[in-house]
């Protein structure tokens, strides 16, 4: 009887699983595993949004495996000392797992590759799992990876992708693997109240009802209406790979249009991304591309930091996407960009405070999007105009033209008329008094200034 593990990370379903198809393909037995490795509690990478979200999609794996006759083994502790204590127990002759591009990816994979091969287990790792396109598969040339989107896009979109795998019909897990229950959602305190459901059934019902509803279609034309609400949400879905990547870009094909082509562009940018990272894991953490900034950190801008994380910047549209941020765990991509442009080049704060507040309650929140999409709007990263400034006020007439998303997360301004609920400091003094909302915590003009002068730009 062959036995193969396949080590789950950052892959939590069971459709489209090249390990899990090949595990099952080698092998007569297979052990699906999970370890909850304290090194992530360690780096602080462990918050509670997502560990509840990661305990429902725990849950959902497991009732799908038992489902088809298996189970999800759960273990604790670190995680080349678990795999190799399982795959010892069951005699098993293979460890399959996906590929991951963090340091700390590069560096799980590297151990475990050594002690399994000292006890004579075969470490095989699986590309394109977590991404549509495995990192590195396309290159420019004299260089090891993309650091512009546009040309990255021309040659990603002209590969052909794997197809998707159907989940498996069976799955036979052998006797005497011992694990833990899954952790429940209900036993993760300080949760946002808005925290959407995790787990493979609830992340493909996700899509199927916002692609039958229009939502794919009309996303071309509607993915920047903050008020409208009319971006997918399936990110956190990616991030714990409930979801594939792979599956989602030829459904999205498959469907065709425009609205469809704008989705799968934004696919792209992960895979993008993913591949900055994979040849730049210290990206993470240092400028991609350095501008000679001298940030305001935690002691100097300590006040400012504090309103921009409350939202009570006075900027509303700001204030707004800072108040959705706590309750959901997620924000609107386009507000994603209005509030690190704003902290990083209005506040001119470094981009590694916003990026470490994001990790702290974003479900979606992950080293590789959550990092470079902070460098994009800090102009420290793949940007080709690095220094541009978004004004929140003139993104909000654009995109909030009838206050509408202000409205729902500022209730001080819900009685604000369209014309002036964007900038509530020009309403009379009295009336600005009685509405109990701060005043701004900077002139945009002398923002503007105090980074151009900052980048040696005046």
């Amino acid at each position: 009887m062959t036995v193969s593990v396949v080590l789950y990370t950052a892959d939590l379903r069971l459709r489209d699983h090249p390990p899990l198809h090949a595990a099952l393909r080698s092998s007569d037995e297979v052990v699906p595993l999970f370890v909850r490795d304290p090194g992530i509690h360690a780096a602080g990478f462990d918050a509670p949004n997502r560990r509840a979200f990661l305990a429902d999609c725990l849950h959902d794996l497991d009732a799908s495996l038992r489902h088809r006759g298996g189970r999800l083994v759960i273990r604790s502790g670190p995680v080349v000392r678990e795999v190799c204590a399982v795959a010892a127990a069951c005699g098993a002759a293979e460890v399959h797992m996906a590929a991951g591009v963090t340091a700390y990816a590069h560096r799980r994979e590297e151990r475990l590759r050594e002690e399994l091969g000292a006890v004579g287990v075969g470490l095989r790792v699986h590309e394109a799992v977590i991404t549509a396109l495995a990192p590195g598969a396309v290159t420019p040339s004299g260089s090891d990876h993309y650091g512009v989107f546009t040309p990255y896009l021309r040659r990603w979109s002209r590969e052909t992708l794997r197809g998707p795998l159907a989940a498996p019909r069976a799955v036979r897990v052998p006797d005497g693997v011992g694990g833990e229950p899954p952790p429940g959602r209900a036993d993760v305190s300080g949760t946002s109240p808005g925290l959407p459901p995790g787990g493979e059934t609830a992340g493909r019902d996700r899509l199927a009802r916002w692609s039958r509803s229009g939502g794919m279609a009309a996303y071309e034309d509607r993915h920047d209406d903050l008020a409208g609400d009319a971006t997918s949400r399936l990110s956190p879905y990616l991030h714990f790979g409930t979801l594939s990547a792979a599956e989602a870009v030829h459904r999205a094909r498959k469907q065709g249009g425009p609205g469809a082509e704008a989705f799968v562009r934004q696919l792209c940018w992960r895979d993008f991304h993913h591949q900055v990272l994979a040849a730049r894991p210290e990206a993470s953490w240092r400028d991609y591309r350095t501008r000679d900034d001298r940030w305001r950190g935690e002691e100097e801008a300590a006040e400012d930091i504090a309103a921009w994380r409350d939202g009570r910047t006075g900027y509303p549209i700001v204030d707004a996407a800072m108040r959705q941020l706590r309750h959901e765990g997620w924000m609107h991509n386009r507000a994603r960009l209005l509030t690190a442009s704003f902290l990083t080049k209005t506040l001119y704060v470094d981009w590694r405070i916003g990026a470490r507040h994001f990790l702290d309650l974003l479900v979606d929140g992950d080293v590789v999007n959550n990092q470079l999409n902070w460098q994009w709007a800090a102009g420290t990263g793949t940007d080709t105009r690095p220094h541009r400034v978004l004004n929140p006020t003139v993104q909000a007439k654009r995109f909030d033209p009838d206050g509408a998303y202000v409205r729902r997360w500022v209730p001080e301004l819900a009685d604000v008329e369209a014309g002036r609920i964007h900038e509530p400091w020009r309403l009379p003094e009295d009336r600005r008094d009685a509405l109990g909302y701060p005043d701004p915590v900077v002139d945009l003009a002398e923002g503007l200034a105090r980074f151009r002068r900052a980048r040696g730009r005046d």
